[in-house]
């Protein structure tokens, strides 16, 4: 302050317009630096949102049935078909019944969503969901049956952490969770057809996927603690 001159009208306007260029510069250059930590901000909210999302439906995949068969079968088409070749050669004989290629192709199509799901966790998952996948696949690799309980809980608990909710109580029993079960494409033609009558039925397919809380996934010190804490599991 001691510098300013303040003898003359000139040397007013002169140091008023150095201050303005002062504060313009200084409010400049924090401007861009909330604009900078913003856009940051909001690029690392929609990777997390975007990995949330996907492991929810890992988790949908991997343990969303409770009842019947919990294991992945591994059998592939090529595996039946050497099955009903070694028939032929004087072994028993491959059941090729109606039933029995219903529940072949509903193997087949739990094995490639169960192999889908095993995927996206080793992309997005954490260290223990990592090894775990790794661990699944190599089972599916070998041809031995594969159970996914153990990658549903840990799926679970980072879930729900991420997501700001309570821990599941101890004294809650939650039984063993399998891969779920898809619903028959020829079933649904059917059903579809009995509704529609002689007709052009229409499509009775409604869009049932379940849709995100943006309020729950849009958190960002939720989601930011969930990142760091992805080593813990």
């Amino acid at each position: 302050m001691r510098n300013i001159d303040l003898s003359s009208w000139q040397s007013i306007l002169a140091t008023l317009l150095v201050l303005a260029m002062v504060t313009l510069i200084g409010v400049g250059v924090r401007v861009v630096m909330m604009m900078t930590i913003q856009q940051r901000r909001e690029r690392l909210n929609r990777q997390i949102n975007e990995r949330l999302r996907t492991l929810i439906a890992a988790y949908k995949t991997l343990g969303g049935s409770f009842t019947g068969d919990l294991a992945v079968d591994p059998t592939h088409l090529r595996d039946l078909r050497a099955r009903q070749a070694a028939g032929t050669d004087g072994e028993a004989p491959l059941d090729l019944s109606s039933e029995a290629v219903a529940g072949s192709d509903r193997s087949r199509r739990i094995r490639d969503a169960v192999e889908a799901a095993l995927s996206d966790i080793i992309l997005l998952g954490t260290e223990e969901q990592v090894r775990l996948a790794e661990r699944a696949a190599n089972e599916l690799v070998a041809g031995r049956p594969v159970h996914t309980h153990d990658l549903v809980v840990s799926l679970r608990n980072f879930i729900r952490l991420a997501l700001d909710l309570d821990p599941i109580p101890a004294d809650v029993a939650i039984p063993m969770q399998g891969p779920a079960r898809p619903t028959g494409a020829a079933g649904r033609g059917k059903q579809e057809g009995r509704q529609g009558g002689g007709g052009g039925g229409m499509d009775a397919g409604g869009g049932g996927g379940t849709a995100l809380g943006a309020s729950a996934l849009g958190r960002q010190g939720t989601a930011d603690d969930a990142a760091a804490s992805g080593h813990s599991g």
